[in-house]
């Protein structure tokens, strides 16, 4: 590997196995614990919300979701890789602590795993999901526009919110191939509540991207685009306040689709109250602290919504 150097190189990087520098890489990038746990419960709750909806009886096999959550946790993966190069020359000029420009991993060498991980999709999908193809294929499409910033790159960063509603439709279609884990392997038509359930996860999307983007003043870099930079601080809050009440909608209509009761409006409604807590402490005032749980907040938020509406529910359904 030609090893980069800059401010930030780490001599005792230089020289060690790929496999070495890209446990060091994910940890940083893209911690595949934490994705993977995050990931399983989404593909987990995707697959078990279309199976309610449809009246369906027990999971799908384990081995499905087992290679399903392959799929979903490389796809997101994938999106990490495409990101590398796409912000490659942003974060030389601005975020050279990175560990493609301090040179931890070559840009090469991303494009090598990222051809790889398509390859073992592609296999994957042929062998046991030949059905999921079209989707596959769709997906895998609509990644290779997001790498290519939909051919408008320079148009896309000076309008911020198109650059992000467009990405963001990544994420409810690799849920439908999820999803499709279910129907599609079953030759069923996919229920009209799946469509909820879809929306829930484009804006958990946006919960996400949007809580991890606002920080206190002294923390905001130049070259570093984040929403408080971008809007100021109690816009940005506001913002994330608005995406986390339309998703709450979202999934109270995913939740009166399928008929849970009662008792799921008040567990939504507890959860959103929670979450929210951080957003209305760092309008009275911003902390280190308090913008790091805006941070946690979004990804909690997203792993009980989709524990909520489809994890649990079947997971109380197998129990005997």
């Amino acid at each position: 590997m030609d090893f980069k150097q800059n401010d930030y190189s780490k001599p005792e990087e230089k020289g060690k196995s790929f496999l070495w520098r890209f446990y060091r890489y994910q940890k940083e990038r893209f911690p595949i614990l934490g994705h993977g746990l995050l990931v399983a419960s989404f593909s987990f709750s995707a697959i078990a919300y279309s199976r309610i909806c449809r009246g369906a009886a027990g999971f799908v096999p384990w081995s499905t979701y087992g290679l399903g959550v392959f799929i979903t946790v490389s796809f997101f993966l994938l999106v990490r890789i495409f990101d590398e190069f796409k912000d490659a020359e942003d974060d030389a000029s601005y975020r050279k602590e990175l560990p493609v420009p301090r040179g931890l991993v070559s840009l090469k060498e991303l494009l090598i795993l990222g051809v790889i991980v398509v390859l073992a999709q592609f296999a994957v999908i042929l062998i046991f999901f030949p059905k999921l193809l079209v989707i596959w294929l769709v997906v895998l499409f609509y990644l290779c526009l997001m790498g290519k910033e939909f051919f408008i790159p320079k148009w896309l960063k000076k309008h911020q919110f198109w650059y992000v509603t467009s990405h963001m439709f990544i994420i409810p279609l690799i849920d439908i191939l999820a999803s499709g884990l279910d129907w599609a392997l079953e030759n069923a038509m996919p229920s009209l509540g799946l469509g909820l359930f879809f929306l829930v996860s484009y804006f958990n999307g946006m919960v996400l991207e949007i809580g991890r983007k606002i920080r206190i003043p002294d923390n905001e870099r130049v070259g570093v685009l984040t929403y408080s930079s971008m809007l100021g601080l109690k816009k940005a809050l506001f913002l994330w306040l608005g995406i986390l009440t339309i998703t709450l909608v979202c999934s109270l209509g995913a939740v009166y689709f399928v008929g849970y009761g009662m008792i799921a409006y008040f567990i939504f409604g507890g959860i959103f109250i929670v979450c929210s807590i951080p957003a209305w402490l760092s309008l009275n005032k911003i902390t280190e602290k308090r913008a790091k749980m805006m941070e946690y907040t979004s990804a909690l938020w997203t792993i009980l919504m989709y524990l909520s509406l489809g994890a649990i529910p079947m997971i109380q359904q197998l129990l005997p």
